[in-house]
């Protein structure tokens, strides 16, 4: 739709600003919800600064492994190549559930040697969808994640994917936006109001990966590998969704006020 714009002569890609609009978001978010609830603010930091090397890794993890056919031919001809180049080819791209379970797998293992940790998870679980709000609408200027052919829509002339050029599209990248932005207001309410205390994440994963496979039918790029007539994204959902109900159950046999804290 836009994908930059030119001020003084510079170019300026829309989706890496709107992603660095979101990072600027949810610190602050982060910032001033961890000052209103008088947490260590160097501590927080420290933690999220691990969590960072979680989210590059598994993102650019998720996305090599995803397009696997690429990786395989870069790996079949590695010997022609200069080894940095083949790095780039392989892992030049990322996937949004590839850095939340980098996120979830060194945050764990942070929680279990120290469980005052899980707090800071709450705060992440409400920041999250706040970065997703902005990012979803850099890839809605961008081009790329584009919906289906519809006749509501957006039609693209100067997208970054050429074959979305010349056909309206849903926006889907919007839908998603807003998806998200409700579940940040939803979550925020239950932080502030102390509810499901230590265990905000959880519900997080739950909700979203629920709308997201279901938002999954709305996009038109399904040249993406799949498996069982299932996006990567919908399996993915689905397994998150097994694993955060199985921990309900875990906390119900536990707690039996679990209900009660949803409301």
């Amino acid at each position: 739709m836009f994908p930059q714009i030119t001020i003084f002569g510079q170019v300026i890609g829309l989706y890496i600003t709107m992603m660095l609009f979101g990072v600027l978001a949810f610190g602050i978010y982060a910032v001033v919800t961890a000052i209103k609830r008088k947490y260590d603010f160097i501590d927080m930091v420290m933690f999220f600064f691990i969590l960072s090397i979680g989210v590059i890794i598994g993102s650019h993890l998720l996305y090599a492994l995803t397009n696997y056919k690429n990786t395989v031919s870069v790996l079949e001809n590695i010997k022609q190549m200069n080894i940095i180049n083949a790095l780039v080819k392989i892992f030049n791209g990322r996937a949004f559930y590839g850095g939340l379970i980098g996120v979830l797998v060194i945050g764990f293992l942070v929680v279990k040697k120290d469980n005052n940790y899980m707090k800071y998870f709450d705060l992440i679980a409400a920041g999250i969808p706040l970065f997703l709000f902005f990012a979803k609408i850099g890839c809605f200027l961008a081009g790329c994640c584009y919906g289906i052919q519809s006749k509501i829509g957006f039609r693209y002339s100067d997208s970054q994917l050429t074959e979305t050029d010349g056909i309206t599209r849903f926006p889907v990248q919007l839908l998603e936006s807003f998806f998200c932005i409700s579940l940040f207001l939803y979550l925020n309410y239950l932080l502030i109001n102390n509810k499901f205390k230590n265990k905000l994440l959880y519900l997080f994963l739950l909700i979203y990966s629920a709308g997201r496979f279901f938002i999954e039918y709305l996009r038109g790029d399904m040249s993406r590998e799949s498996w069982f007539s299932l996006s990567v994204s919908q399996i993915i959902s689905i397994l998150i969704i097994l694993f955060v109900l199985i921990r309900f159950l875990i906390f119900n046999k536990k707690n039996n006020n679990i209900k009660e804290i949803l409301l």
